[in-house]
């Protein structure tokens, strides 16, 4: 039986990770291995380690190369001795990192500091996740060229910083590890946004940032925003069985079936929020906002008027578009009287309603397209909630071709309900 998608998918950065350890580049290991994974999909007969085979095949195919160019009598004997066991050009790529999930290995290597955010983020969604230049490019709403033009300038910075493909050492990890955890915070964002339910596992961005987070954490076992990030991603996959009806639609907060919830993920994503609350890191304080979430019952029970102010706290300590846009959201919430916010339930505040809707309309314009996209898609509910069901229709129907299918089929329920 050939390996399925999740096999491949799970053996992708170890199998990047050993072929960029034996040739020195991460561009070339990146090849080799699409190359390696490409034959074991034609592969007629069972493949018991995927990971061995690729590695395998991987360096053979690069071992062809040589012999084939004009270097051969120089670096074959090298390569000849490298198939035969590892060198010491192998054992100074894996050694710093031998302790170290190969993902967080790989993303460790992306993040270098050479790197700018967007350069990193690209790197991390091709070489750990395995995505395609078109995919990345969908989900980080630029051009496929743009990010094929990312991606290979991406590859030659890192070259040019870091000469051969080598894995941090537990400093330089230490040093590195706030731009790690922005990065898999970005792969979880950009999970929650447009991979809400997956087709398949090669899909299933948020499970890969649970991996990444987990292993992050267990590398700095004394990081509290580390943890608390692992609790935001173990929070929100806790949720997702319960976002969507029985055709697939995403649902809005009042209509999640909240038994459907992963009791099991939750109960750890709050046990780690638990630890981190009050530490006043941005993680810690997006970790006890979803806890908010998950601990109320109904959705009527939501404490909105403390989760807006932790979502004050995070603007001021990091005045994204994207915080700015859930700030607002929930600042909304207050106002319409949504939830447990205290003194006058349930009392609309028509005047507070009009700031928040002037927020998100500002925030339509401003910053990347997908918390643009999210204040547009903000500013339709706001309305919606408001009664305005004409209003909402009109911005639904203007972001139906903008959204994948869980929140399009969402959309279009409302444009057919308005």
């Amino acid at each position: 039986m050939r390996p399925d998608d999740a096999a491949f998918r799970a053996a992708w950065p170890s199998v990047v990770r050993q072929l960029a350890a034996h040739t020195g580049s991460v561009d070339a290991g990146e090849e080799l291995a699409a190359e390696a994974v490409a034959r074991a999909v034609a592969h007629p007969e069972p493949i018991d380690d995927l990971v061995a085979w690729c590695t395998t095949v991987g360096r053979r195919i690069h071992l062809d190369a040589v012999r084939h160019g004009a270097v051969e009598r120089r670096a074959l004997p090298e390569l000849a001795r490298r198939r035969g066991g590892a060198t010491a050009a192998d054992a100074e790529g894996t050694e710093a990192g031998a302790t170290i999930d190969d993902r967080l290995a790989l993303l460790h290597v992306a993040c270098d500091p050479a790197l700018g955010a967007g350069s990193r983020l690209v790197l991390a969604l091709r070489l750990v996740c395995g995505l395609d230049t078109a995919r990345i490019a969908w989900h980080l709403g630029i051009d496929p060229r743009a990010a094929s033009a990312r991606l290979t300038r991406a590859k030659r910075q890192l070259a040019e910083a870091a000469g051969a493909f080598r894995v941090p050492g537990p400093e330089e990890r230490a040093a590195r590890m706030p731009d790690v955890l922005e990065c898999i915070a970005a792969v979880h964002a950009v999970g929650q946004r447009d991979a809400m339910r997956p087709e398949g596992p090669a899909d299933d961005l948020g499970r890969s940032a649970l991996t990444l987070a987990t292993a992050a954490a267990i590398d700095r076992p004394g990081d509290p925003e580390a943890a608390a990030l692992q609790a935001v991603v173990l929070l929100a996959l806790a949720r997702r069985p319960g976002r969507f009806d029985a055709d697939g639609a995403a649902l809005p907060l009042e209509e999640v079936d909240r038994t459907r919830w992963d009791r099991r993920l939750a109960l750890a994503g709050l046990e780690r929020a638990a630890q981190t609350a009050g530490s006043g890191g941005r993680f810690a304080l997006e970790a006890s906002i979803a806890a908010l979430h998950v601990v109320a019952r109904r959705a009527d029970g939501t404490d909105w008027r403390a989760i807006a102010e932790l979502h004050e706290r995070l603007v001021a300590l990091r005045p994204t578009p994207a915080a700015r846009v859930a700030a607002a959201i929930a600042r909304g919430r207050v106002a319409l009287g949504s939830g447990a916010t205290g003194p006058g339930d349930g009392a609309r505040d028509e005047a507070a309603l009009d700031e928040v809707a002037a927020a998100l309309a500002a925030l339509e314009h401003d910053g990347p397209s997908a918390s643009r996209r999210d204040a547009s898609l903000a500013l339709a509910d706001l309305d919606w909630q408001r009664g305005r069901r004409a209003e909402a229709a009109a911005r639904y129907a203007a972001l139906e071709p903008l959204l994948r299918a869980p929140l399009a089929a969402f959309v279009r329920r409302r444009i057919r309900d308005a």
